[in-house]
């Protein structure tokens, strides 16, 4: 940002901004969906501006945008898949045999681990179902799992069917054995004394904490570290659904000690619809043998995995947890966008991001500072930038959902939560500091602001 004052409500100002950020170029390394991607389900008369104009992406909290290098390796995957078949596995550009090892390093540096702690595979919930297949092992004293009651449903989902699956075990209904941590009267997300509370209370039959480091709702960071050694404290184990971290937030898995973690790589990681996910499991796991698991050859040993014999010997490494071939396809898009995280480095980007959700926040203060009480836009998300990445929830005055539309008939690509809650997410890889300006802009038009 310009070394003047912290901020200024002009649209020169966020120029000149844009004009001083080392990150800028890479924005160019995206396809920016245009205005017409927010004009859906409206009517003709309600639109504003340019249809072929790009629009304010606020919504990599849902689907990052499109890296234009996907495309043109993807279609060198096709071409390979083409002329050379089967031999495709040995012999393309990129073979496929190894393809999911030039995964490793990227996404150990996203998440913080070493690279034999990473695998790409699967789906978030699925993987979420593998790794507690291997760590949630319930007795009749020890049994309870604990996780926010703002999860994301999949999460609530997913530990519920756990819990059912295990309950012979236990000895206790599901609901019984489900912890669902809540903030305080009136507030809207969890402080952490709370939480470290809620474990220490809980520790004599706390089975597995397994929590949303970025929650999908509020955009609140949860202190991981913190939580984590809590947790392992406790005697239970720790997991991290990532979900809205990975690619968000800066994270030190290895170092804090978490157990498991399973994230997506459609939001932030900007690897398209459905994209292969990723898991996280601790070196101190890696070669036990008392682990229970689902077993696929592509978990067995490498060295002997082509004898093709019926016995599974787990590969001391995430890889074990792999089921099944690695999807060349959905792999292909989750490369292209981690050269373009290796390019920034996470830490430029964690920068980058407190700067342009800070700006927002000081412009919907500004808007809000011209407004009745009644008309204020209200926010969910921490103040504190070091419990929160790139989100900001929205609480919109009045008629929220036809404040939404009219931020979409500006051009905003954003989300609505029932009842009156905007999700708006300036990812710092391609959103830039006129996007923010834009986007007050447009709030301030919606909700009647000068």
């Amino acid at each position: 940002m310009p070394n003047h004052a912290p901020y200024v409500n002009d649209e020169s100002f966020a120029l000149a901004a844009d004009a001083a950020d080392p990150l800028a170029p890479l924005r160019a390394e995206f396809h920016i969906p245009t205005a017409h991607a927010a004009w859906a389900g409206l009517s003709t008369d309600a639109i504003c501006g340019d249809a072929t104009s790009p629009s304010i992406y606020m919504t990599g909290n849902s689907l990052g945008a499109m890296p234009r290098k996907a495309r043109e390796m993807l279609m060198g995957q096709l071409d390979d898949w083409a002329g050379l078949g089967v031999e495709g596995h040995l012999h393309g550009r990129d073979p496929w045999l190894p393809y999911h090892e030039s995964l490793r390093a990227p996404l150990s540096r996203i998440v913080g681990a070493l690279e034999r702690e990473v695998v790409a595979m699967n789906s978030l919930t699925v993987n979420l179902h593998v790794l507690m297949t291997s760590f949630y092992r319930p007795t009749s004293s020890r049994y309870k799992i604990m996780i926010e009651d703002a999860a994301f449903p999949s999460d609530s989902h997913a530990v519920a069917s756990q819990a059912h699956l295990h309950s012979a075990d236990h000895g206790q209904t599901p609901a019984a054995a489900i912890i669902r941590l809540r903030p305080r009267e009136g507030e809207p997300t969890l402080r952490t004394e709370d939480i470290l509370f809620a474990i220490e209370r809980e520790a004599p039959s706390l089975a597995l904490v397994m929590l949303g480091g970025v929650n999908y709702l509020t955009g609140q960071w949860l202190d991981m570290q913190l939580i984590t050694h809590a947790a392992r404290a406790a005697g239970a184990i720790c997991g991290w659904d990532l979900a809205h971290a990975a690619g968000n937030v800066p994270m030190r898995l290895h170092d804090w000690g978490a157990d498991f973690a399973a994230w997506c790589s459609y939001k932030y990681l900007n690897s398209g619809p459905g994209a292969i996910a990723g898991a996280f499991v601790h070196e101190r796991h890696l070669a036990r043998t008392d682990l229970p698991q689902f077993a696929g050859w592509w978990g067995n040993d490498p060295a002997t995995r082509f004898e093709m014999g019926p016995d599974f010997v787990p590969v001391a490494s995430a890889d074990r947890w792999q089921l099944s071939n690695p999807p060349i396809f959905s792999m292909t898009p989750v490369k292209a966008s981690l050269e373009l995280f290796d390019r920034a480095g996470i830490d430029r980007l964690r920068a980058k991001s407190i700067r342009l959700t800070g700006y927002a926040e000081w412009l919907i203060d500004g808007i809000n500072a011209l407004a009745p009480t009644s008309g204020r836009i209200g926010i969910l998300t921490p103040r504190d930038p070091d419990r929160r990445g790139c989100q900001l929830s929205l609480v919109l005055p009045g008629d929220a959902r036809r404040a939404h539309d009219g931020l979409k008939a500006r051009g905003v690509v954003c989300d609505f939560r029932s009842p009156n809650v905007v999700r708006v997410a300036p990812a710092p890889l391609y959103t830039s500091f006129h996007d923010v300006w834009r986007l007050g802009k447009a709030l301030a038009e919606v909700v009647g602001a000068r």
